[in-house]
């Protein structure tokens, strides 16, 4: 049966489906596994999304999926408020050596946005003020007070004004964007960030600063180290909780646990998601125990924040990265990724930018004249995708193709989608 036909089993369901929903494929997936996803005909695709950064560990993980049937015939949902159960104090165990040095106090929650908006309220309870600091193309979610921290793309805010108040924003070092070098781009994004201290939001009214440790959504974009360490002290000088993003860049992702690893720096509080549960939803808020003492009690929480089987999940998902050498592993791909596509580079002028740490890699498409090249980034993804191979874009023009493959990722098969990106750009381009 070809895909039409599937799609006619499900032909009185669809319809009813929130058209709020985009969707990059009409596949329907029938299972998954490792780096494959199969369509209700059989037929398999490389998935180089993972979920947008979820299935670190592969789809189906063996241990994960262990993990989840075990705990499911134990316990299903404990309220934190109410009982703890073995699965949450597991995790926090696992979590321990992994994390930063500065951080030593966890709480979880379920979704990337409502980690951000914990870590907010935490920063604000903390310190007394008012104000936050984001970065121009950054992602932090589409609930209200994420929307008003997200400035990617007007999409996820056009609507909904007014937003929340209380977020000012500041560039990202995007060094190919403005077509400076390294040291310039931290020079002058440091220097408007002191500028906006001076001119909107005062050092003793500013909780936090909240950073993506590699820009997501906004491109792959990775800050320069400089920018990273300079960043830190500057909020150490004025007192300001400096906030990492590693929803996205984290466990593993970059061929480092945190991305935030890369740049030598300790962050006062950090929101994790995503790669933490390999496809179950959990979240986390962690911070500083001097820090996390200044929340009010009962300030915060929620209702199902440190699920019994996510938290399950977690702890085989650490285990697996641990076990399985993924995070050598990425580096090693990663690696092998990036030198194919710089030889691709110096093919096809329309590959403006490859950039990235680990399996967190974007390759930005730019016309002749320097353009962001949406079209043809769309045009590139859609081929793969004819071809077998799930990529995903993103940008503020979405004219990036982001690789974010499993974890898992063999040296075969990475060379399988860079076969199938090398026919797909010559079918385009030409």
């Amino acid at each position: 049966m070809d895909l039409n036909q599937a799609q006619d089993t499900y032909q009185d369901v669809l319809p009813h489906l929130s058209p709020v929903w985009t969707h990059y494929t009409d596949i329907i997936a029938s299972r998954a596994e490792g780096c494959y996803v199969y369509d209700l005909n059989g037929r398999a695709y490389l998935d180089f999304t993972c979920g947008i950064g979820v299935t670190n560990t592969g789809h189906c993980h063996p241990l994960v999926v262990e993990a989840i049937r075990q705990q499911a015939g134990l316990l299903l949902h404990g309220q934190v408020n109410i009982i703890l159960h073995r699965p949450l104090l597991e995790l926090v165990r696992a979590l321990r050596p992994i994390v930063p040095e500065s951080i030593d106090s966890f709480f979880f929650s379920n979704s990337g946005a409502e980690a951000v908006e914990g870590a907010v309220k935490l920063a604000r309870h903390a310190t007394g003020r008012p104000n936050v600091i984001v970065f121009q193309g950054s992602f932090h979610g589409r609930t209200a007070s994420t929307m008003a921290l997200t400035t990617s793309k007007t999409v996820y805010r056009a609507g909904f004004q007014p937003l929340p108040s209380g977020v000012f924003v500041t560039p990202y070092p995007y060094a190919y964007r403005y077509g400076w070098s390294a040291a310039q781009t931290t020079g002058w994004c440091l220097e408007e960030l002191e500028f906006l201290l001076l001119t909107q939001s005062a050092p003793h009214e500013t909780a936090a600063i909240l950073i993506e440790s590699v820009l997501g959504e906004g491109g792959y974009v990775v800050p320069p180290v400089d920018f990273m360490r300079r960043l830190r002290q500057l909020c150490d000088r004025h007192g300001i909780l400096l906030i990492t993003d590693e929803i996205q860049s984290g466990f593993g992702r970059t061929g480092r646990w945190f991305a935030l690893e890369h740049f030598g720096i300790q962050p006062d509080i950090m929101t994790v998601a995503k790669g933490l549960g390999s496809g179950l939803p959990i979240s986390g808020v962690f911070s500083r125990a001097d820090v996390m003492q200044k929340w009010v009690p009962g300030s915060h929480g929620g209702t199902f924040g440190g699920n019994a089987v996510a938290a399950a999940a977690a702890v085989a998902t650490i285990q697996a990265i641990q076990s399985e050498g993924l995070l050598e592993n990425a580096q090693a791909r990663g690696a092998q990724l990036v030198e194919r596509l710089h030889a691709l580079q110096g093919q096809y002028t329309v590959l403006g930018d490859v950039r990235g740490l680990g399996l967190m890699v974007g390759v930005e498409f730019r016309t002749p004249r320097r353009e962001p090249d949406k079209a043809t980034a769309k045009a590139v993804a859609h081929a793969c995708l004819e071809r077998g191979l799930m990529l995903l874009t993103c940008g503020a023009w979405d004219n990036v193709i982001r690789w974010i493959p499993p974890l898992v990722v063999s040296q075969a098969q990475m060379d399988a989608a860079l076969d199938i990106f090398t026919e797909s750009l010559k079918a385009v381009v030409g």
